[in-house]
């Protein structure tokens, strides 16, 4: 039997697509499952620093205090249920919106003959590249009040009106901001279903008189149902943990939601109460995906691709087709070119919201170290917090860029090679772990996991490394996916004959895999970019003053109301990424509106 055992490991060790599996998923089990469990174990025992508060209280042994604290408590009012009603509230609210608009757009640009297409998609898509909180400093800038904001906005500057409290800062500022960036997600996931779909059965039901109205409900709709729950359900998700617009829209007035009480309680030094925050937002998320699960399959489901050839007559918009194409145009003009203006004219104001020639200047660029101006803060070209700020910014993002459309690749190399074993479903589903984890709540495990010395790794708290490596494995539920989809397209054959050949596994992979998936890879290099260079609230609890990112910095600024540093930074990190999109769009071919609008 030990002998039988034995063979048995061997056969299987002799494999290396085995081997490959087994290395891939002790890494995840070291970045995804460990760091969860050890959060979760945590979150059950008592502290050192709960000793001088609560009598008896003996540090690593089991207790359910801190669980009772968030939920059943004297505090528990303000600390957890206020800001999940917020939390909810802000997730229903900005689904909704996004939904009419996202749905909206992508049904006019799919299904008629609208004109600007091509222009349409590419201002659909603007908001997307650029951070969450881009919206939201835009309605800082235009909207902000001297009551609580210090300084005065440019409606208070041109016209001496004095916003309301509730314009200016709390919940409706985080909806109009959220619902303005989120709305894309709803016209890609809604506009690739639209696109996909052929008119025939729309044809019929108006050959045999239906109405535009009648087809809409009874044919559109229904078909793509899925793609709508799942698009609801994402950004219902996305609302609930979204971190940094509610942090500037909300902090100010003390209007907190989840996440950012999450934040507050890990800098007022209550880190258990904060990592079980952070698991309570990571069971919504997963609730949220679960429903949408069993919503989804529940539906009839349609067959809207076949053997034939797709079919698509576009809806003639008549008369109005010139009218509503132009309309559509400055209402994508308004929400993402309109703020940049604002954003871009505010860095040249010596004084917020005073719009006048001698109100100009260069300072917030290129200006000295003045201390009546921000307290000393120079420019940010003469600024040396930026440039260390620019350059780990440009480190972090290019490092795990690269790391994770490797892993990516490799990781879905083993779940379309491994044939559909346990194993290469194992590593499948773990992989995905990552995406149904807010940030933030994932940055709190980490602190957990890595600020003290591991069996392998030492304490990486305060390091580049434990950024990039959040970074990565943050991004590795789109990046396994994109390498999965490629390795699909590659015939085994051409793998088959390398091994004839006596090529090792990695020279088959270096020599064949590799080139052959330069698009993927390329694919998901400029998804994490984009994503890292943008990315807040999974880097806000990990950095230090050596670790700053222009992310952090943009952060610090705002909470200093420095409002001009802060637009500068914004502004010139939106040109980074603009360029490597524009980049990677003309060289690489990569189209993130590609199937949507003809």
């Amino acid at each position: 039997m030990k002998v039988r055992t034995r063979n048995k490991i061997i056969n299987y060790l002799s494999s290396p697509i085995n081997i490959v599996s087994l290395i891939a998923l002790s890494f995840l089990a070291y970045t995804i499952l460990i760091p969860f469990f050890k959060i979760v174990l945590s979150t059950f025992q008592w502290k050192q620093e709960d000793v001088r508060l609560v009598a008896g209280a003996i540090p690593g042994e089991f207790t359910f205090y801190h669980w009772l604290r968030v939920i059943y408590s004297d505090v528990s009012k303000a600390l957890f249920y206020k800001p999940l009603i917020n939390s909810i509230g802000i997730g229903l609210v900005v689904a909704l919106i996004s939904m009419v608009i996202g749905s909206g757009l992508a049904w006019i640009v799919s299904r008629t003959d609208i004109h600007f297409k091509k222009l349409i998609g590419f201002l659909v898509i603007i908001p997307y590249l650029f951070p969450s909180w881009v919206i939201s400093m835009a309605w800082l800038t235009i909207f902000k009040n001297s009551k609580i904001g210090g300084s005065i906005g440019i409606i208070q500057g041109l016209f001496h009106i004095n916003p309301p409290d509730y314009i200016s800062y709390g919940f409706v500022p985080i909806v109009a901001s959220l619902s303005i960036h989120d709305s894309i997600y709803f016209y890609l996931i809604v506009g690739a279903a639209l696109s996909s779909m052929s008119s025939q059965l729309e044809e019929a039901a108006r050959v045999s008189g239906a109405g535009r109205i009648h087809i809409l409900k009874k044919i559109v709709f229904p078909m793509v149902l899925p793609s709508i729950l799942s698009a609801f359900i994402l950004i219902f998700s996305k609302a609930i943990s979204s971190f940094a617009v509610p942090e500037l829209l909300g902090a100010p007035v003390k209007f907190y939601t989840i996440s950012t009480m999450l934040y507050s309680s890990m800098r007022s030094r209550m880190v258990t109460e904060a990592n079980v925050l952070s698991l309570i937002l990571i069971v919504i998320s997963m609730l949220a995906i679960a429903i949408n699960q069993k919503l989804v399959g529940k539906k009839k489901s349609y067959a809207t691709v076949t053997g034939k050839a797709t079919v698509q007559r576009l809806v003639p918009l008549g008369k109005g087709r010139r009218l509503i194409s132009i309309a559509i145009l400055v209402f994508l003009f308004l929400i993402s070119i309109v703020p940049l203006i604002f954003i871009l004219l505010q860095t040249f104001l010596l004084r917020d919201g005073v719009i006048s020639l001698s109100n100009l200047t260069l300072h917030y660029w290129i200006g000295d170290s003045i201390y009546d101006i921000n307290t000393g803060e120079p420019g940010i070209f003469k600024n040396e917090t930026f440039l260390v700020g620019l350059k780990n910014s440009l480190e972090i993002a290019i490092i795990s860029a690269v790391i994770a459309a490797v892993i990516g690749l490799i990781l879905g190399y083993v779940t379309a090679r491994g044939k559909g074993g346990r194993l290469s479903k194992c590593i499948d589903k773990i992989s995905f772990i990552p995406y149904l984890i807010p940030g933030i709540s994932l940055s709190s495990i980490y602190i957990v996991m890595f600020a003290k010395p591991t069996f392998i790794l030492p304490a990486l708290y305060g390091t580049l490394a434990l950024i990039i490596l959040i970074t990565v494995v943050k991004e590795l539920p789109f990046t396994t996916r994109v390498g999965s989809s490629a390795i699909l397209q590659i015939g085994e054959e051409l793998e088959e004959v390398a091994k004839i050949s006596g090529a090792s596994w990695f020279t088959r992979f270096k020599k064949v895999i590799l080139p052959l998936n330069k698009k993927s890879i390329f694919t998901s290099f400029l998804l994490v970019f984009i994503g890292a260079m943008k990315e807040m609230e999974l880097i806000v609890l990990l950095v230090t003053p050596k670790t700053e990112t222009l992310t952090t910095l943009n952060f610090y600024y705002t909470q200093k109301s420095f409002t001009q540093l802060t637009n500068a930074i914004l502004v010139f990190t939106i040109f980074i990424i603009l360029m490597v999109y524009l980049i990677a769009t003309v060289f690489g071919k990569v189209e993130l509106t590609k199937g949507i609008g003809r």
